[in-house]
C-alpha cells in the first residue's frame, strides 16, 4: 500500500519547488513516487499539428503515444465528471509513495506548504487533514512544523506517516 500525502498551498507558496527537491531524496532512497498535479485551469500536453493532437481533435477519447523513453495516455473527458483523486490513484503503477500536489479539499493527509511573504491565509485551520506545515518561519499553532529549505527533514515526516 503506497503512502499518500498531499501538499496543499497558494500558488507562488512553493509546493511545486519542493516537491522538485523532495522526488530526487525519495527515489535515491529506491522508493517509486508517483505525482497527481491538479490544474484548475484548461491545460494540453501535447503540441497542436502533431498526429496525436489530430487524432483528439477528430475525436479520438484516448490517444496512447508510446517510444522507448516513455509513454503517455491522454483521456479527452468529453462531456465526462471529472475523475475524483481515487480514480486517479487506481490508475498509477505500484508506487511506493503517492505526492499529491492540489486536490485541497480531498480527505488525505496534507503538508500545507505555506509563506507569510505570499500574503494568503493559512489553510489548516479549516481543513482537518493537514498534519504538518512547511514554512520558511515558525507559524503559531500545535501542526508539526517543517522547514521548507530542509527537504531531508520532509522526506523523513512523509515515511513516518502512517
Amino acid at each position: 500500500m503506497a503512502k499518500i500525502v498531499g501538499f496543499a498551498g497558494y500558488s507562488g507558496s512553493g509546493k511545486t519547488t519542493l516537491i522538485e527537491k523532495l522526488l530526487p531524496i525519495l527515489t535515491g532512497r529506491g522508493l517509486r513516487v508517483s505525482v497527481i498535479k491538479h490544474a484548475h485551469h484548461r491545460f494540453d500536453i501535447d503540441v497542436p499539428g502533431k498526429d496525436s493532437w489530430r487524432h483528439r481533435e477528430a475525436g479520438a477519447t484516448e490517444v496512447l503515444v508510446a517510444s522507448s523513453h516513455r509513454w503517455v495516455l491522454m483521456h479527452e473527458l468529453r462531456n465526462e465528471s471529472e475523475p475524483d483523486l481515487n480514480e486517479l490513484i487506481d490508475r498509477l503503477t505500484d508506487p511506493d509513495v503517492i505526492i499529491v500536489e492540489g486536490f485541497k479539499t480531498h480527505p488525505i493527509k496534507k503538508i500545507e506548504v505555506w509563506r507569510e511573504l505570499t500574503g494568503h491565509p493559512r489553510i489548516a485551520p479549516s481543513d482537518p487533514y493537514v498534519v504538518a506545515v512547511a514554512s520558511d518561519k515558525p507559524t503559531q499553532d500545535s501542526l508539526t512544523q517543517l522547514d521548507i529549505n530542509q527537504p531531508q527533514q520532509i522526506v523523513e515526516f512523509i515515511l513516518q506517516l502512517s
